[in-house]
């Protein structure tokens, strides 16, 4: 099953930046997403905790601390998404097959590799490309 937290947590920045002077709801991005509004304060707590949001305590809403333009990718990934969690390599593969015995060091060279690119990739696209992108400011 495919993780979603990394478009759930661009999508849920877009709607924050696409609105500086209001305080918009959990409840209202979680229309917007089409989840549960749950799943949308856990996420802000990770941008939170990631540096990237901030709130105050029994006020609706949050802001962004830096603009779009500086907020890449990146940034949002490593705030929302273990590393761990993109290319997981198999548990206990049989030590006594030529395959099993290799499979672990060589997936991990392999892998390491594709992290690497795509994080590259990911901190050249700012949350301002995709709201560009979108063309988000001449909807609202």
């Amino acid at each position: 099953m495919a993780n979603s937290r990394l478009s759930v947590a661009i999508h849920i920045l877009s709607l924050i930046a696409s609105k500086p002077y209001e305080q918009i709801t959990s409840d209202s991005i979680a229309e917007s997403v089409n989840t549960n509004p749950v799943v949308i304060r856990r996420m802000c707590g990770l941008l939170k905790k990631g540096g990237i949001l901030t709130s105050r305590a029994g006020i609706s809403g949050a802001t962004l601390l830096k603009s779009p333009a500086d907020i890449t990718l990146l940034n949002i990934y490593l705030a929302v998404q273990s590393k761990s969690e993109w290319f997981a390599i198999h548990d206990h593969p049989n030590h006594h097959c030529p395959i099993g015995s290799k499979i672990r060091p060589t997936l991990n060279n392999a892998f390491s590799t594709i992290q690497q690119s795509m994080e590259r990739e990911l901190a050249q696209i700012t949350l301002q490309d995709i709201m560009d992108e979108m063309d988000i400011y001449s909807k609202i």
